[in-house]
C-alpha cells in the first residue's frame, strides 16, 4: 500500500543493464535530493545476471525481483511495490533525463492521473531514435491511438511517464510485454483520467549492446494491441464496408449483366461478391460479440451507443428467429429450383440463369446459418458466473 510518508516512486525496469543502472540511479536520487519530494528509487530486476541488482543496492535503490519476464511485468511490479503517491517511470539506459521531473510531479500535483512525456517537442538528440521510429513508427501508431480512442497524446510510446499510483492499479493492466506502454495511455484514456503531457528530452543511450526493444515485433505487438481494444475499426467498419457492397452488388446482378463504365459484371462477379458479404457479416458479428466479451469479462474497451442500441433489442431467441427464417427462405429458393429441375426431366439447365438465384439463395443460407450459431455463442457469454 501506498503510504503518506512518500509522494513519488520511482521505477526503473533492468534487464542487465549494468553499464547505465548507476547513472540512472545516481539521477534519480539527485531529484529527489534537490527537490525535497520524499520519495524512493526502486529497480524492478527482471532476472539480470550482469551484478545489476548489487550496483542499484549500492547506489542507494530498493531492488524488487521480478520473475515473471517482461517489460510490462517489470514495470507492473515495480508499480505495486511502490509506496509513493505518485509513480514515474522510465528506462535504465540513461536515455531520459532522470535528473530533471519537476513538470511531470508539478502536473501531477496539479491533478493529472496520467502524464506523458513529449520527446517531439522536448528535443530528440542525433542517434537517439532510429529513423524507422522517428518518422515512421512513433507518428504512425500515436496517431492510430488518437484517431482510434479520441486521445490527445502526441508521443504515444515515450518511456519517460508519471501517474497517480491508485489510479493506475485500478485500471487491471494485464500485457507483460513492450505493448504495456500503449495499454496504459489506451486504458487512461477509456477510463477517462485526467492525462497530461509534458516536454521531455531523449539522447543516446549509454549502453554498447544493442537495446531489448525489437522494432518490428514490438511495433506490431503495439499495433495489434491498439486494433483489438478497437473492435470497430477492427471489425465493425470493414465488415459493415464489405457486408453492404456484397449484399447490394449481389441483388443488382440477380436480375441480369451490369456494365459499370467499360466493365461488364455477370454471374462470376455475383458469386465474389457473395462471398465478399459473408466475410463483411462476419466482421460485423465479431464486433458484436467482441464487444459483448469484453463487457462480461470488464474489459475496458471503448464505449458504444450503437453496441448499447443494438444489445438492448437482440437475445439468443431473436438472433435464433432471424437466422432460421434467412436460413429456410434460402433452403427454399434451393428447393424450387430442384423442382423446376425435376419438372424438366434433370436435363441441362441455363448455367447463368441458375447460378444467377442459386448465389443469393445460398448466401442466405450461410448468413442464418451464422446468425443461429452467433445468438448461442452470446448465450453462452450471458451466462451468469463466478470471477
Amino acid at each position: 500500500m501506498a503510504t503518506d510518508q512518500l509522494e513519488l516512486s520511482i521505477v526503473m525496469p533492468c534487464l542487465n543493464e549494468a553499464e547505465t543502472l548507476a547513472i540512472c540511479v545516481d539521477k534519480a536520487r539527485s531529484y529527489l535530493e534537490r527537490s525535497g519530494v520524499a520519495g524512493e528509487v526502486i529497480v524492478a530486476d527482471n532476472g539480470s545476471t550482469d551484478g545489476s541488482q548489487r550496483i542499484a543496492a549500492d547506489h542507494g535503490a530498493r531492488v524488487i525481483d521480478i520473475p515473471r519476464k517482461g517489460y510490462g511485468s517489470a514495470l507492473m511490479g515495480g508499480i505495486e511495490a511502490a509506496r509513493g503517491r505518485f509513480v514515474i517511470m522510465g528506462d535504465a539506459d540513461d536515455s531520459y533525463d532522470l535528473a530533471h521531473l519537476d513538470l511531470f510531479v508539478e502536473a501531477l500535483r496539479a491533478g493529472d492521473k496520467l502524464v506523458m512525456g513529449d520527446r517531439f517537442r522536448g528535443g530528440i538528440a542525433p542517434r537517439a531514435m532510429p529513423p524507422l521510429h522517428r518518422y515512421l513508427g512513433n507518428p504512425v501508431l500515436s496517431w492510430l491511438g488518437r484517431v482510434l480512442f479520441r486521445s490527445r497524446i502526441r508521443d504515444f510510446h515515450c518511456g519517460l511517464r508519471g501517474f497517480d499510483r491508485d489510479a493506475i492499479l485500478d485500471l487491471g493492466l494485464r500485457t507483460t510485454g513492450m505493448e504495456f506502454a500503449s495499454e496504459l495511455v489506451v486504458k487512461s484514456t477509456l477510463a477517462g483520467l485526467r492525462i497530461g503531457e509534458v516536454p521531455t528530452t531523449l539522447k543516446k543511450d549509454g549502453r554498447s549492446r544493442p537495446p531489448h526493444l525489437r522494432s518490428w515485433r514490438d511495433g506490431w505487438r503495439h499495433l495489434r494491441f491498439l486494433l483489438i481494444f478497437s473492435p470497430k475499426w477492427l471489425f465493425l467498419y470493414p465488415g459493415m464496408v464489405a457486408l453492404i457492397l456484397g449484399v447490394v452488388g449481389s441483388l443488382a446482378l440477380l436480375f441480369g449483366p451490369v456494365a459499370v463504365g467499360g466493365v461488364g459484371l455477370d454471374v462470376s462477379s455475383q458469386l465474389y461478391l457473395s462471398a465478399l458479404a459473408i466475410v463483411g457479416y462476419q466482421g460485423v458479428v465479431f464486433w458484436f460479440l467482441t464487444k459483448a466479451y469484453g463487457q462480461r469479462e470488464g474489459f475496458a474497451l471503448p464505449r458504444s451507443r450503437l453496441f448499447s442500441a443494438i444489445a438492448q433489442r437482440i437475445s439468443v431467441e431473436s438472433s435464433v428467429l432471424v437466422g432460421v427464417i434467412a436460413f429456410v427462405v434460402g433452403l427454399g429458393i434451393a428447393v424450387a429450383q430442384f423442382i423446376a429441375w425435376a419438372a424438366s426431366g434433370f436435363g441441362a439447365l441455363d448455367t447463368a440463369q441458375t447460378v444467377r438465384l442459386a448465389v443469393p439463395g445460398a448466401l442466405l443460407m450461410i448468413l442464418g446459418a451464422q446468425t443461429i450459431m452467433a445468438g448461442m455463442f452470446l448465450g453462452i457469454l450471458s451466462i451468469d458466473h463466478k470471477s
